[in-house]
């Protein structure tokens, strides 16, 4: 019987998915080692956020096993899933806070969720996590009464507000300014090491992932396309990489959806449609 190496914590192997006949994900093999940073990176419906998703157990493999500390995600059912995912902790995109709760209480709401713990001993841990992330002193406000940058450190503190072995971060820099892009990536770096956690970004902002990032997955049309240090990939020239990372308009990387010709679709237009547009 195979088992993943002690220094994986997560492992995907020959994973497919997809939705009827169409295949989101073709043939991916990942390994992600514990305490690393790594980025999975690829533009707008590549397929990156669906692999958080099979990782969570939200969706399941059509083929192929995602594999947790041994674990194979697929097969378990619900109850198991449940006690395998409170190791897991999940940095949604913008956020996602519950905008009837305080600060605080966001952040204590998976600790009330899934321990017994005192609420003295409860105060005390959210306030280590908020301190964490800088927002000690935010505790009694309201969703409402802070900035985009600030809401994102509150999600942060909740996601690791049960100290998980794995967070997964669903594009994290996403509409903010660049110095709370800046703090926020730092916090992303610290906060694995702080833990000894794994993380995951899925993501498509070059410099910032690079700069903390150990190791990048590469993803084009939901099929591993290169992988490597940032440092490796920064030295590709590769063209579909190369057009990724310089963000150049002219490559590989297609405008068009794919679909049939324009004439099929146009018919005898075609040729007068081209010309107007």
């Amino acid at each position: 019987m195979s088992h993943i190496h002690s220094d994986n914590l997560l492992e995907l192997r020959g994973v497919d998915f997809g939705y009827g006949e169409r295949l989101v994900l073709k043939n991916l093999n990942m390994c992600f080692k514990r305490g690393q940073v790594v980025a999975v990176m690829g533009g707008s419906g590549c397929g990156k956020t669906t692999i958080l998703r099979l990782i969570g157990g939200l969706e399941r493999a059509r083929r192929g096993q995602v594999l947790f500390e041994d674990t194979d995600i697929g097969p378990l059912n619900s109850t198991e899933l449940y006690a395998v995912r409170r190791k897991m902790g999940m940095l949604f995109q913008f956020g996602a806070l519950f905008t009837d709760m305080s600060v605080f209480d966001n952040v204590a709401f998976a600790l009330r969720e899934h321990t017994q713990l005192s609420e003295s001993m409860l105060q005390d841990l959210v306030l280590m996590k908020l301190n964490a992330v800088g927002l000690r002193g935010a505790r009694d406000l309201m969703p409402a009464e802070i900035s985009g940058g600030m809401a994102r450190r509150v999600a942060l503190a909740r996601t690791i507000a049960l100290d998980p072995t794995l967070i997964m971060y669903d594009e994290p820099f996403a509409g903010l300014d660049p110095i709370s892009l800046g703090i926020t990536a730092n916090l992303i770096r610290t906060l694995n090491q702080a833990l000894g956690a794994t993380s995951i970004l899925v993501t498509h902002d070059v410099p910032e992932s690079f700069a903390i990032a150990d190791y990048v997955y590469f993803i084009v049309n939901g099929a591993l396309h290169a992988e490597g240090s940032p440092q490796q990939l920064q030295a590709s020239t590769d063209p579909t990489v190369r057009q990724f990372l310089d963000g150049e308009t002219e490559g590989p990387f297609s405008f068009h959806y794919p679909g049939a010709p324009l004439a099929a679709d146009f018919g005898l237009m075609a040729d007068t449609a081209g010309a107007r547009l």
